[in-house]
């Protein structure tokens, strides 16, 4: 898995241009969350997050990708990653994870989250309004235990030597909240983070979990994106008819948590995320670097 690949290393002002792409990202996927409601299509989200890259003068990375035929990923429920846009209905109570690239200038910023829809934010007991599914408490937790396990990764990155560091504490963090949460949640293994700059994917892979793989030497100019996904059930996946769409083979609800981080030599920056990480990660005793 990690092998003598060539990792793309980005200069400060190469990082810049990603910081660009990022934050049209972040723009995106705010208002993709803004506006998602009961009633709206998936496709319906696609045009918001279309209609704010176009504005900002930049491309989506999804669009064509392969053959992919949307701006963004939007997966509902049992949907892992990769849901492709349509006319499916969104309806209260349904997890949502919308994953979303831009490219600036050539260069490309991928970030994604999950909420669950007509509920808010926190996992706790009355959280879920009367009209949403009887588990929303229970996919509140799992939303909320996969974001952590991101930003776990995320700050295991800033001090690391070794990328598979990251995974390390993606897994101790997914763990920890199944215990508490009562959950043995299932970390999907079969797809991972990646290197991202002048191509969306490119080396090195970012593992999610304990793989006993040291990875390679995390330097100045290494900029990954640390994507945890992670179900309420097993962690084995399966790819619809539609060769896109990854779910998760029991039928449990997944969640997916994204951001483009880059390491610079005074620590890490979180490229699609407005602070920089600036919040989440003084929570977990980091400071974030800046461009200067």
């Amino acid at each position: 898995m990690f092998g003598r690949e060539s990792i793309e290393l980005k200069s400060v002002a190469d990082l810049r241009v990603m910081r660009r792409a990022g934050l049209v990202v972040a723009d995106a996927l705010d208002a993709v969350r803004a506006a998602a409601r009961p009633g709206l299509t998936t496709l319906d989200l696609d045009a918001v997050a279309a209609d704010v890259i176009a504005r900002a003068g930049a491309t989506p990375s999804f669009l064509g990708y392969q053959g992919f035929p949307a701006t963004i990923c939007v997966s509902v429920n049992d949907e892992v990653v990769h849901g492709i846009p349509g006319d499916r209905v969104l309806a209260a109570g349904d997890l949502v994870s919308v994953d979303c690239g831009a490219i600036v200038d050539g260069w490309h910023g991928d970030s994604a989250l999950s909420f669950v829809l007509g509920a808010d934010g926190a996992a706790s007991p009355d959280a879920a309004p009367p009209d949403a599914a009887p588990d929303a408490t229970a996919d509140l937790a799992l939303v909320a235990a996969t974001e952590r396990a991101m930003w776990s990764g995320i700050a295991a990155l800033a001090g690391a030597a070794r990328l598979g560091e990251v995974g390390d504490a993606i897994d101790d963090s997914v763990v920890a909240d199944g215990a508490a949460d009562g959950v043995e949640y299932g970390i999907v293994t079969e797809y991972t983070g990646h290197g991202i700059g002048t191509a969306m994917h490119q080396p090195p892979d970012v593992l999610n979990f304990r793989s006993g793989h040291r990875g390679p030497r995390v330097r100045p100019g290494l900029c990954v994106a640390i994507e945890p996904m992670v179900t309420r059930g097993s962690a084995g996946t399966r790819v619809l008819q539609d060769d896109w769409t990854v779910v998760s083979d029991d039928g449990s609800r997944a969640a997916h948590w994204e951001h483009t981080v880059a390491v610079l030599p005074e620590g890490v920056l979180v490229l699609t995320a407005r602070d920089g990480g600036a919040e989440e990660l003084a929570a977990r005793g980091v400071r974030v670097a800046t461009l200067v």
